[in-house]
């Protein structure tokens, strides 16, 4: 077994309510930054021994599945790399 760790970014869906991103997107626009559009994530780092980065990439996808992202409304992109 390797030890590797899977990020696992979760965002809104284009198209569902993020307030919290609408919220900073004004704030940056006040301070003079200027922006197409701006949206929230998550990121899960989760530190696992595997027997390969993509059985790691498997189990990151399950925990994804199954607790860390709701797929009727978010998004979610998988990274594994080998721990260091």
């Amino acid at each position: 077994m390797t030890a590797f760790t899977a990020t696992v970014t979760v965002r809104l869906k284009r198209g569902v309510l993020d307030p919290e991103a609408e919220t900073t997107q004004r704030s940056l626009e006040r301070l003079g930054f200027e922006l197409n559009d701006l949206r929230s994530a998550d990121v899960f780092e989760l530190d696992l021994d595997a027997d390969s980065a993509e059985d790691a990439a498997e189990r990151a996808e399950e925990m994804a599945q199954r607790l860390l992202a709701n797929p009727t409304i978010h998004d979610y992109d998988i990274e594994v790399a080998q721990a260091e």
